[in-house]
């Protein structure tokens, strides 16, 4: 048995039973120790479609009922909401209670736990989870989302070193590999990897779909713009709360986009084919070279 096989958890509480609250219900339900899985979230109708899919054991609404013998509290709601979610939490934390998030940006969810939770922030471990779908809600949840993908966890300074192996853990049991980094490297790698991307899937998309003759282009566009936009499809409170959240860095990566586009441009205007080329040729070469290190 691996040691992070050996942490066995009794209850946990999940907020947001989505694809990835609800991806890691049916990973913990593969255990050999199944621990019972509570749901909390704002919709109702979601909550009982999770209950209904088997993803959680018990839907709840009163979040101190939900919490009573809790070992662990996954957030995997709207980075917006989670303020007011430690809010609600913080009077019914016992000493033994990890608290965790799956949150896509990190500086500002680590502020909102130092500042929502006080003396019982060393409790808390800020998690990332790369993973996911362009879908959303309890029905997109599959148990095999996180095997083999990475997960970041961003603890603080003052962090309980059992909340730490104990968030681990959970992240292992559903096959995931864990890594850690501090909030803001995290908040800069991020916003040029997985925000940027998307920032300008919607860009894209939102530009065709205004256009005049928007329904003939969308009827001859194929596979190049499906795979380039197909994260378009993806959650769009979640992506409004991640690019405000992420605002800086990702301003900052946009500046640099920006710039490249110009290069681009520059070249096209003066027809510099050499240019071009070998622009393409480091750009193939980068993302075959990225491509290998992806192969499972």
């Amino acid at each position: 048995m691996t040691w992070y096989n050996s942490i066995m958890f009794k209850k946990i509480v999940i907020f947001g039973v989505g694809l990835i609250g609800g991806s890691v219900a049916l990973a913990l339900k593969k255990q050999a120790h199944i621990p019972q899985v509570v749901g909390v979230g704002r919709s109702g109708q979601s909550l009982q479609e999770a209950l209904k899919l088997g993803l959680i054991d018990v839907a709840e609404t009163d979040v101190g009922h939900a919490m009573q013998d809790a070992d662990l509290l996954l957030i995997a709601a709207p980075v917006a909401q989670t303020p007011a979610i430690l809010r609600s939490i913080r009077p019914h934390l016992n000493a033994a209670t990890i608290i965790t998030d799956a949150g896509s940006t990190k500086s500002d969810v680590m502020a909102y736990a130092k500042a929502e939770l006080g003396d019982k922030f060393d409790q808390f471990v800020g998690g990332h989870p790369i993973a996911g779908a362009e879908k959303s809600g309890p029905a997109a949840a599959m148990a095999d989302l996180y095997i083999g993908k990475n997960v970041i966890l961003t603890p603080d300074a003052d962090t309980q070193s059992i909340a730490i192996d104990k968030v681990t853990a959970l992240w292992q049991q559903c096959g995931a590999v864990v890594s850690r980094m501090s909030p803001q490297e995290h908040d800069s790698v991020f916003a040029a990897v997985s925000h940027l991307p998307h920032l300008l899937a919607f860009a894209l998309v939102e530009d065709l779909a205004k256009r005049d003759n928007a329904e003939l282009l969308f009827k001859f566009a194929a596979s190049g713009f499906r795979d380039f936009t197909r994260i378009a499809g993806s959650h769009p409170e979640m992506w409004r709360d991640i690019a405000l959240a992420n605002k800086t860095a990702l301003l900052d990566e946009l500046k640099l986009y920006q710039q490249a586009l110009s290069e681009m441009i520059a070249l096209l205007e003066k027809a510099d084919a050499d240019g071009l080329q070998a622009l393409f040729e480091h750009a193939s070469r980068a993302r075959n070279d990225w491509a290998k290190t992806k192969i499972q």
